[in-house]
């Protein structure tokens, strides 16, 4: 996504029928014409659509029976105002059409857009349109829609899959659930994504991000009376260039002190790069001091790698309450596994009472053996994980991620951090945050390990469990997208990951000089 339009989105995302209520009180309450809305709508997405594509072609618009539809409609007729060449197909029956929509569709029809009924055309012909075409628009369906899309949409998806050519999505991608970010059935994968009133939870998590594609909000002049609306945000969006405001500041007179003792437990026999992972992470992060737990056979391995971590070669769980003592956060779970040397592990960690990042086979372990709440602790699951601790299938997880955090909130306290594309984050009482991007590279083995280091670092730094979660998992996705610049995706391993953490991190140092730095001769 282009700086300048991450920077231009709001941080409150709500959820469909918010939205359509915001819109409902802006038409009903304030007077605004709801005609006059859907052609600012369909305005500000030609001129988005120009924008990036300054020459389209041939553009196709696919258009349903809602207001969605309407939009579509209204974009084909400013597409053929300035001579462009734009046809549309009527996915709905034309005859469904009610209020603007219908409006809109005879606006089309008087300026000469070419409309076609999907079910009249046949399947040569619909072919013929979608070869034709250099651009598809999508305004299908709209936020009112739940469910795996029915026929005739779900094969205007598909062969907008196969045709292979940049889409256009109005308001959100057709078959993507507004709210939740699921998706049932056939999904639009847009290229650009234009949204208007509230931006919808469900563009930034679960399936959004990859049917989205780069995601452009309009207001439609609706902000002033969002707040009036009595609609509250169902989640806020965050990414790094809101949470680095977080990362502390050191001053001079710094020492090791100042920004926690970090001990990492983990690494049983077969897993033992997961504990020097997760300990090299925290040491990148800032930590103070970072001691590393795990098996005897590792310590080796560990100082070769990172020697400013402490690494201690431990048998049994009796070894660990020296280390717990002197440390600030714990982080554990990576690489302990679920036999006894991981189960006395855990339970010590649990008995210290210290605040704790929690993570991998410590999750699995709650899941079957020694579950406890608490409101310092921070879980940090994938959806797998999740599925586990509360007894369900990793579908219902996916079905609604933020509604699976707060459930894992309110059953096991603390902070929890539900892994994978737009990462949801419940805390307490505050909204749940959505970290806005993703990085395919991520997908590999010992990732989570580097954030459960990143964030125990951060929690030694900040004391505060929820700042430390949103700014460990904006940092891990910064570090991961500067890596991957020179790696790519395919090759990025977790110590790219590390290595680049440093490079984030002093980016936000130089900026803060620069700003308290006088520029010469003033």
């Amino acid at each position: 996504m282009p700086l300048s339009d991450l920077h231009s989105l709001p941080e409150d995302l709500y959820s469909a029928d918010a939205v359509r209520e915001i819109d409902r009180y802006v038409i009903d309450e304030k007077g605004v014409d709801g005609f006059d809305l859907m052609q600012a709508a369909a305005a500000s997405v030609f001129r988005r659509l120009v924008r990036r594509w300054p020459e389209p072609g041939r553009i196709l618009v696919l258009c349903g029976a809602g207001n969605n539809g309407g939009d579509g409609y209204l974009l084909a007729a400013a597409a053929r105002r300035h001579g462009l060449n734009v046809s549309c197909i009527a996915v709905a029956p034309v005859g469904k059409l009610s209020g603007d929509a219908r409006l809109a569709w005879q606006k089309a029809k008087q300026d000469g857009v070419d409309i076609v009924a999907c079910d009249g055309i046949g399947a040569d012909g619909l072919d013929a349109l979608f070869v034709s075409a250099n651009l598809i628009v999508d305004a299908m369906l709209g936020t009112g829609v739940s469910g795996a899309p029915r026929e005739p949409f779900a094969e205007m998806i598909r062969r907008c899959a196969s045709a292979r050519k940049p889409v256009v999505a109005v308001d959100l991608p057709s078959g993507l659930n507004a709210t939740t970010g699921a998706a049932a059935g056939d999904v639009i994968r847009a290229d650009l994504t234009v949204t208007f009133i509230g931006l919808k939870a469900g563009l930034f998590t679960g399936h959004g991000p990859e049917a989205c594609g780069e995601i452009c909000f309009e207001s439609l002049t609706t902000a002033q009376w969002q707040e009036g609306s009595g609609q509250i945000p169902l989640a806020r969006r965050i990414d790094w260039a809101s949470e680095s405001a977080m990362v502390p500041r050191r001053p001079v007179t710094a020492h090791k002190g100042h920004f926690g003792h970090i001990l990492v437990v983990a690494g049983d026999r077969g897993f033992g790069g997961a504990g020097i992972l997760a300990a090299e992470a925290a040491s990148r992060a800032g930590a103070g001091l970072v001691t590393l737990a795990t098996r005897p056979e590792y310590v080796a391995p560990a100082l070769a790698r990172c020697p400013s971590v402490m690494v201690q070669g431990l048998i049994h769980g009796s070894e660990l309450p020296a280390l717990l003592d002197a440390a600030d956060v714990v982080v554990c779970g990576p690489g302990i596994g679920r036999g006894p040397w991981g189960q006395q592990m855990l339970q010590q960690v649990v008995a210290s009472g210290k605040p704790r990042v929690l993570d991998a086979d410590a999750l699995n372990l709650m899941a079957s053996r020694v579950a406890v709440k608490d409101d310092d602790h921070i879980l940090t699951p994938h959806p797998g994980e999740a599925a586990r601790l509360l007894d369900c299938e990793v579908a219902e997880i996916e079905v609604d991620r933020v509604k699976a955090a707060d459930r894992l909130r309110q059953v096991f306290g603390g902070t929890v951090l539900l892994k994978g594309a737009g990462t949801v984050i419940a805390s307490g009482n505050e909204v749940p945050r959505i970290v806005d991007g993703s990085n395919p590279g991520m997908a590999t083995g010992g990732m989570g390990d580097v954030l459960s280091g990143i964030i125990g670092a951060l929690y030694g730094q900040l004391g505060n469990p929820l700042h430390a979660t949103t700014t460990g998992a904006c940092l891990h996705l910064a570090a991961a997208n500067l890596a991957s610049r020179n790696k790519g995706f395919m090759g990025l391993l977790p110590g790219d990951v590390i290595d680049a953490v440093p490079g984030v991190l002093a980016e936000i140092e130089r900026k803060r000089c620069s700003l308290q730095t006088p520029e010469s001769g003033t």
